[in-house]
This record gives structure tokens, C-alpha cells and sequence, in this order.
């Protein structure tokens, strides 16, 4: 199985690559529109600022690369963030597959920290990406904007509000938490998405 990482300026890259070989595949990390549109599944992740990131990804057209995959497409974190429509980090036009606006947590007390750092549990699960998996399942995050809840949403947590673990459409999949720092239930749901591939 080919499994392609975009290859751009993301944190965490070797972080996935190391799950990935945990389940036995030797991925590519790869900038070539062509090696990606080859592949069986595309792994898009990311840490970091969304504007800066979509600024580089449009320098080297890998916007448009991404959102013309026709085979399976993991956004992780900030790759979620950006499938989106719009930002509000930097008002920030994203690659637009998921018609959604990514908005910043607005705390109501000193006790909402943000970012909203560390572990919470998953619930109202859908999608074979969630296959094997309970609801309160507990999974990592790291971060201080999300994707509210909408018709694409097959996963939720709790911070502040409720807003979107996870997202689905038709080929496109992505998790604002890290399923590669997220141990048993991360593997699982890495493991979900190579079989969607095969």
C-alpha cells in the first residue's frame, strides 16, 4: 500500500510517520502532484499558524493538489482546519472541501486555558473512521481554533462549547486531535483510515 505525507511546512511530521510504521507501512513524504495523486490515501497534518501555512501551501499550488485527491485524505490538526472553508486565525481563505468556518474558542473564565491542551473524550461517533471505538473514548488535542458542529461533523468534544473532533466528506476525512499521540484509540482509528484505502 502506498500511503503519501504532504510535504510542506507542518510540525509533527515524523510523529505520523512513526504510527505509521507502527501499523507496518513505509510511508513517503512527498511535495510531487504527481506521487501524491498516485497514491493509495494522503495524510495531510499540520501544527501551526493557518495563514502562514495556506500561504505556503498556494506558493507551491499544493492547495490545489489536495483539493483535487480523488482517493482517501486524512487532515490532521491544523490539515483539518484547513479543508475547511475560512479561518479566523489571520482571516485566512482555506482550501474549502469542508463548507465550514473555523473560529477561535472565546473563554468564559480564567479556567478555560487556551490553546486547549491535552486529553478529551470523543462521543457521537460516526463513519467507518470511528469503527471500534466508544463513546468517552479519549484522544490528544492541541489547539485554539475548531470547526463547529454541522452536517459534516462524525465525531464531537467538549470545550468552552461543543465543536468537531472529527469531519467527513466524500473522500476527505480529518481529526482536530492528534490519532498519532492518542495510543490505543489513535491506532485504531489510523488503522480505520489505511483500510478505507484498501
Amino acid at each position: 500500500m502506498e500511503v503519501a505525507i504532504v510535504k510542506y511546512n507542518a510540525g509533527n511530521i515524523f510523529s505520523v510517520i512513526s504510527a505509521l510504521k507502527r501499523q507496518g507501512v513505509e510511508p513517503e513524504l512527498t511535495d510531487d502532484a504527481e506521487r501524491l495523486a498516485k497514491a493509495d490515501c494522503v495524510i495531510f497534518p499540520g501544527q501551526g499558524n493557518a495563514r502562514t501555512t495556506m500561504d505556503n501551501l498556494r506558493r507551491s499550488r499544493l492547495d490545489e493538489v489536495i483539493r483535487s485527491l480523488t482517493q482517501p485524505v486524512l487532515g490532521i490538526c491544523v490539515g483539518q482546519q484547513l479543508l475547511c472553508r475560512h479561518s479566523e486565525e489571520g482571516d485566512t481563505e482555506c482550501i474549502g472541501v469542508f463548507p465550514v468556518d473555523v473560529k477561535r474558542f472565546r473563554p468564559d473564565s480564567l479556567e478555560q486555558k487556551i490553546p486547549a491542551m491535552g486529553w478529551n473524550a470523543l462521543y457521537d461517533l460516526s463513519s467507518p473512521l470511528m469503527h471500534g471505538l466508544s463513546a468517552d473514548d479519549y484522544v490528544y488535542f492541541v489547539h485554539s481554533y475548531y470547526a463547529p458542529v454541522c452536517p459534516f461533523t462524525i465525531a464531537k468534544a467538549d470545550y468552552i462549547q461543543p465543536y468537531s473532533a472529527s469531519l467527513h466528506k466524500d473522500n476527505f476525512w480529518a481529526t482536530q486531535f492528534h490519532p498519532e499521540k492518542s495510543g490505543q484509540v489513535g491506532e485504531q482509528i489510523i488503522s480505520n483510515f489505511l483500510t478505507l484505502a484498501r
